[in-house]
């Protein structure tokens, strides 16, 4: 089934349909995309990575859910299929597809569906619209990124905190310096790097492509990031997708703070939902890169609108511990996807 998922689009597959084995699995799913060729012509994929992801998903083998995802992106012009992170808006359309396949039962107006990320063992809540015994797929639900309207797929993350790297601050500081720049390591769901677009000349309100004609600041962004890799645990990231980049500005349209995400080198249209996570905690920890620059509200939940080049983003996240010492207990958002197409993908051979 293809679908959007957030403002992500993907290929969406029973786990039982796929081949077990990672090496025949991986080589297929590169085959069913059009991988490697900048245009995966000669497959489904979108050619641009939010167009080229997969979700593998089947009945969970946890007794906490329902069922269990795995995601891949596949890269558009390597022969590579990377399973290392997660992907909140691919996650969205997994609650709806878990019911269309069977998986789940429709149980009642709402149905509310489980979903243990296999990449990073994290949790998710999705609570799916299911009047008259079906999925409803509109609606009046708006996300920026994405024409038009749809019905709403709140998600509650249960345990983002050292998704990857196995502490929320991998490197053990909330903020440290590489190559004169001031950065945050921080793994709330996505591992990424938060920095000052400032730092590296730019203003951080730059179009995408403005952003990837920047070479320049480009190559200092790329040094930074191979460095942070390695501080946070995660060894040579030179051929993976995380950790994300993000050059942070003070908010221009009401928001908390305004972002442009690298992923890791070509800019995100829009941005991540489980990177948006993370920015939006760096945004209320003390110490951090962010956290002078977005000004968090007062009180113990607070709403960050995560701004990015196609709106924004708003991530609710309720804290513990106290004002001067708080902790991330739980975050959530609200997404929204559609089925786009279902039958049968002719892979090359």
């Amino acid at each position: 089934m293809l679908m959007r998922g957030g403002t992500s689009k993907g290929a969406y597959f029973l786990a039982e349909d796929l081949p077990t084995g990672v090496e025949e699995r991986d080589d297929l799913l590169l085959r069913i995309m059009g991988s490697p060729d900048p245009r995966q012509i000669d497959g489904i994929g979108g050619a641009h990575p939010l167009t080229s992801k997969v979700a593998i998903v089947g009945r969970s083998q946890s007794a906490d859910a329902d069922v269990d995802f795995l995601f891949a992106q596949v890269s558009v012009q390597a022969a590579l299929v990377d399973t290392t992170p997660n992907c909140g808006n691919i996650l969205a359309g997994v609650g709806p597809f878990a019911i269309e396949r069977g998986l789940v039962a429709i149980r009642g107006p709402e149905t509310r569906v489980r979903v243990k990320t296999i990449n990073t063992g994290t949790r998710a809540e999705l609570v799916v619209s299911t009047p008259d015994g079906a999925v409803e797929y509109e609606g009046e639900e708006a996300i920026d990124g994405v024409p038009g309207t749809a019905a709403a797929i709140p998600i509650n993350f249960l345990d983002t905190a050292g998704s990857v790297c196995g502490k929320l601050f991998p490197t053990g500081q909330r903020r440290e310096t590489v190559n004169g720049v001031d950065i945050t390591c921080i793994d709330n769901g996505m591992p990424i790097v938060v920095l000052r677009a400032s730092e590296v000349g730019l203003s951080g309100r730059e179009s995408c492509a403005g952003i990837e004609a920047a070479t320049e600041a480009l190559a200092k962004i790329e040094a930074i990031r191979l460095e942070a890799g390695r501080r946070m645990g995660l060894g040579d990231v030179t051929d993976a997708v995380i950790p994300k980049m993000f050059l942070i500005s003070a908010a221009v349209n009401g928001g908390s703070i305004h972002t442009r995400s690298l992923i890791p080198r070509k800019c995100h249209e829009s941005i991540g939902v489980f990177a948006a996570v993370s920015v939006a905690t760096a945004c209320v920890l003390p110490g951090t890169v962010a956290y002078p620059m977005a000004s968090p509200p007062a009180g113990m939940v607070k709403a960050m609108n995560i701004e990015h080049p196609t709106g924004t983003l708003l991530v609710r996240l309720e804290l513990g511990g106290t004002e001067d010492c708080p902790s991330v207990e739980r975050g959530g958002l609200i997404r929204t996807a559609r089925a786009l197409f279902d039958g049968i993908v002719f892979p090359r051979g």
